[in-house]
């Protein structure tokens, strides 16, 4: 569904991103991992087409977002939602105003249509319905975010959904509540990449994962690979998180020994 072919990418001369490759199978979700500032967020625009590589090609469901002219590329976005950071929603604008914004702005729809459409989002993503005429400042930020992706499923007609460290600063009742919605459109056959630094979350939420770092892939695997890695950058990067590595481990098949994860032997 999503496919980076040897992507380079620069701003002012200084690399960020350097023969970038992989690909997003259609209803699973990709984790891209890595400390900040890496790149990770740069990947999502460029699927967007909101900046274009210096080189390399990326294709959405076999169209190159890098050669689409204005109309193409808004034909494509189309198929793409995307969850910014910290959810980012219109303070003047009711929950329902922001869910259905896009429709509002670009389809002919009724009220009553957009409606029904807008209700039916913020169910799917846990919330009730009946929130559709609150402000987001009488929200809790759990809610917002939650909200926000209600809003990528009512914006046109997304086969993927983007999400941009969607679980920040949230507390923990909320971060699970956020991660069963993203779990929920995953099971439904929804294609996604979650940009991250939040290991625990990228665990429950992810089909597979990919390490940036120094500009380029550095790891790209499933969680029993990421689990048993060696690799001693990726390594440095996952020693906070050992007991939620230690937990991957029981649930997917692995034993641990100290800070080691290793495969077990059948």
């Amino acid at each position: 569904m999503i496919r980076f072919d040897h992507v380079h990418y620069s701003i002012g001369g200084r690399k960020i991103l350097e023969d970038i490759s992989f690909e997003v199978q259609k209803g699973t979700t990709k984790i891209i991992l890595g400390p900040s500032g890496i790149g990770k967020s740069t990947a999502l625009r460029l699927i967007l087409g909101l900046v274009r590589p210096d080189s390399g090609d990326i294709r959405i469901d076999g169209q190159s977002v890098v050669t689409a002219d204005r109309e193409a590329l808004n034909a494509i976005r189309q198929d793409i939602g995307m969850v910014f950071q910290d959810g980012a929603l219109f303070d003047s604008l009711t929950v329902g105003e922001n869910v259905g914004y896009w429709r509002i702005e670009n389809s002919d729809q009724s009220e009553e249509e957009i409606e029904a459409i807008v209700r039916e989002k913020l169910t799917v993503v846990g919330l009730d319905p009946e929130l559709i005429d609150s402000m987001p400042d009488e929200l809790s930020i759990g809610m917002q975010r939650r909200v926000a992706i209600a809003r990528a499923l009512a914006s046109g007609h997304p086969k993927i959904i983007l999400y941009d460290e969607p679980t920040t600063g949230l507390d923990p009742n909320s971060l699970e509540l956020v991660t069963d919605a993203i779990l929920r459109l995953r099971d439904m056959g929804m294609t996604s990449i979650v940009v991250t630094h939040q290991l625990p979350d990228a665990l429950k939420v992810g089909s597979d994962y990919l390490f940036l770092f120094d500009r380029t892939v550095h790891f790209e695997g499933d969680a029993r690979a990421l689990a048993t890695s060696d690799d001693p950058t990726l390594r440095q990067f996952l020693d906070p998180f050992r007991k939620s590595l230690a937990d991957a481990a029981d649930t997917f098949g692995l034993v641990s020994s100290g800070s080691d994860t290793r495969a077990r032997t059948p």
